[in-house]
């Protein structure tokens, strides 16, 4: 079973609009990590 990101620190982000936020990165990680969980339910269901 994939293992969720950990969401970055509260006070990570700078609000200053940054190429590469870490909220941003976070997002994107989680639902990298949401496809994988899907993708593992399809190959182990629930008995």
């Amino acid at each position: 079973m994939p293992e969720a990101p950990e969401p970055p620190d509260p006070n990570a982000c700078c609000h200053s609009g940054c190429a590469y936020c870490v909220e941003d990165l976070y997002a994107e990680e989680r639902a990298r990590y949401l496809a994988a969980l899907a993708a593992w339910h399809l190959r182990h269901p629930a008995k």
